[in-house]
């Protein structure tokens, strides 16, 4: 601000904004600096905000995303105009894909030049492009309408069903000049930015009739259930009621996962004979297979009850016979209250359930327990299974193909919100973005797996984790390429589209940022180095080598990647 501002007692756009965050909690930017944000940026630091400054801006949106589903408060990533805001809309369409609360906020061109189209410094309508893929788009155009616009960005990225929200902030706002007192009465802090939706009595009567009546019932919990943080009364629900539970990958550690009603290593048992199915905070999208198909039983024996914020939901992929709209927490409170003492519950099919959960894990055991040079996947993970068992306040962040897939069925979580992914579009390059969210805002220990090709979508932001001293242990499992580094190309001499440079020292990487960097062959090696970077909580990469041949093409969704038929000469 001038001096002269200052003798006056006024205000710029700058510091509106400023203030408007701070008046609502919000003290944690994620982002990129840039004309025209980059003393927005100075100015954030200097009124005692945290700025974390990306090398990319889709980075810096996963980490406001992923901030935004650990806090239940709007996650906010700080870009410049055009490329930048471009680079960040991934991260907006992920976040509302994935209903986590996040605010975009872009410098931008000025109106008057964009319109007219005559070729302003990377001049482009934002505010056109960003609407097709958040929940809500809005510009400010004057000094006295930024704290407004604050308050409605909260409120939408907030309430309902979450989800990301644009907000675009032309350059010449930030230089108007207001009087500081009208400026202060502008603000608005948001009150109860996400109420509370109860459900229609009659709706949880018929959801607990069904369920009361089941004589093989299962309960999916979905990240929304995680995201909800009602996490006593969901244990409670659980627990009182005997039902079988199956949590999807982020929802796992609501209860912990060696729990004996924990259905999760007899997935494809209970999603086929189960006969009523409640569904909390997940959706019936691809990753349960529509809710139909050879996943599930036979089409029409199988009722459902969806528990969700969103009433656009039910009866999205097949008829939901107990749809219950509200707040997860209000919902399942009530659920609780009506589970009294003469609950019957499904003893025999809790106990077959466990029984095969039982068996799977035995047959699974000494597969972990090998310690082969070059590691396998499960030798590796099993490893890293024993190191959470042993911490389990750690925040695993995982993300792969064969580094996902196995990694969820093999590593147990045992405290809520401790397990973040890929999420609802299974998508790549989340992986550093998420890590520097985490440890920033909780504190914890970060251990980030992920395969080869992942890390290669955000592996830079290593040199963010060493610049700010994270608690990151990052293991990069190296096969030497996608899916496997042992394909050849048939029609050249180039290498296969699917491998990368054998033997790459991702390692080198952390040790180029002032980071710990180590290379480890065997699982007993592993264990070791991530035991090490626990103890030190330094920033750390470890170059994990994989067998190259262990892998499966495209994880276990290979059938979503379609073969030709067709045979050419």
């Amino acid at each position: 601000m001038s001096s002269e501002a200052q003798s006056q007692n006024l205000t710029d756009g700058f510091h509106l904004v400023i203030d408007a965050l701070k008046l609502n909690g919000i003290n944690t930017i994620y982002g990129v600096p840039g004309i025209p944000i980059t003393d927005l940026g100075r100015y954030m630091q200097a009124a005692g905000m945290r700025v974390l400054a990306f090398r990319h801006e889709q980075h810096a949106g996963y980490a406001a995303s992923i901030a935004g589903f650990l806090t239940q408060k709007p996650g906010v990533c700080l870009t410049v105009s055009a490329p930048g805001f471009l680079n960040g809309l991934t991260a907006l369409a992920h976040a509302t894909t994935n209903c986590f609360p996040m605010i975009l906020i872009s410098g931008s061109s000025e109106r008057e030049v964009v319109d007219l189209q005559q070729g302003d410094y990377e001049e482009m309508d934002q505010l056109a492009v960003a609407k097709s893929v958040c929940k809500a788009a809005f510009r400010v155009l004057h000094a006295q309408d930024i704290g407004i616009a604050i308050a409605r960005a909260i409120r939408a990225a907030s309430s309902g069903r979450p989800g990301g929200v644009y907000l675009d902030l032309p350059a010449k706002l930030f230089s108007q000049v207001m009087d500081e007192a009208k400026g202060k009465a502008s603000l608005v802090k948001v009150l109860d930015p996400a109420p509370k939706q109860l459900p229609a009595p009659e709706s949880i009567d018929r959801a607990m009739a069904l369920l009361k009546g089941a004589k093989k019932p299962l309960i999916i919990l979905g990240k929304g259930a995680a995201y909800a943080q009602a996490d006593a009364d969901i244990r409670a629900l659980v627990e009182k009621s005997g039902i079988p539970y199956l949590p999807m990958s982020m929802a796992k550690g609501l209860l912990p996962d060696n729990h004996p009603l924990s259905a999760g290593a007899a997935r494809s048992l209970v999603l086929k004979d189960a006969d009523v199915v409640m569904l909390i905070g997940a959706r019936l999208n691809w990753l349960l297979s529509h809710g139909k198909g050879k996943t599930w039983g036979a089409a029409g024996t199988q009722k459902f009850i969806q528990v969700d914020i969103e009433p656009r939901e039910m009866d999205s992929n097949i008829e939901i016979a107990a749809p219950v709209v509200g707040d997860i927490g209000s919902v399942v409170a009530q659920m609780l209250s009506r589970i009294g003492s003469d609950w019957p519950k499904p003893t025999a099919w809790a106990q077959g359930v466990k029984s095969k959960v039982d068996d799977n894990v035995a047959k699974m055991a000494p597969r972990l327990k090998n310690n082969n040079n070059p590691m396998d996947y499960h030798g590796a993970l099993g490893a890293l299974k024993e190191i959470i068992k042993d911490k389990p306040e750690t925040i695993l962040v995982n993300e792969g193909a064969n580094t996902l897939d196995f990694a969820r069925s093999i590593i147990d979580i045992y405290q809520p919100r401790k397990r973040i992914d890929v999420g609802t579009w299974g998508i790549m390059g989340i992986g550093m973005g998420y890590s520097v969210a985490a440890a920033v805002e909780t504190g914890q220990q970060v251990l980030t797996v992920c395969g080869d090709s992942a890390f290669g979508f955000s592996g830079m932001e290593i040199e963010t984790v060493c610049r700010y001293k994270l608690p990151v242990c990052i293991v990069v499992f190296n096969n030497n390429g996608i899916y496997r580094g042992t394909d050849t190309n048939p029609g050249g001499t180039d290498p296969a589209w699917t491998t990368f440079v054998k033997d790459s020292h991702y390692d080198m990487m952390a040790t180029a940022f002032g980071g710990v960097g180590v290379r480890v062959t065997s699982p007993d090696e592993l264990t070791r180095a991530v035991k090490a970077a626990f103890a030190s909580r330094q920033p750390t990469l470890i170059n994990a080598i994989i067998d190259e041949k262990a892998g499966t093409e495209s994880g276990r969704i290979g059938n979503l990647n379609p073969q030709s038929v067709v045979k050419k000469a």
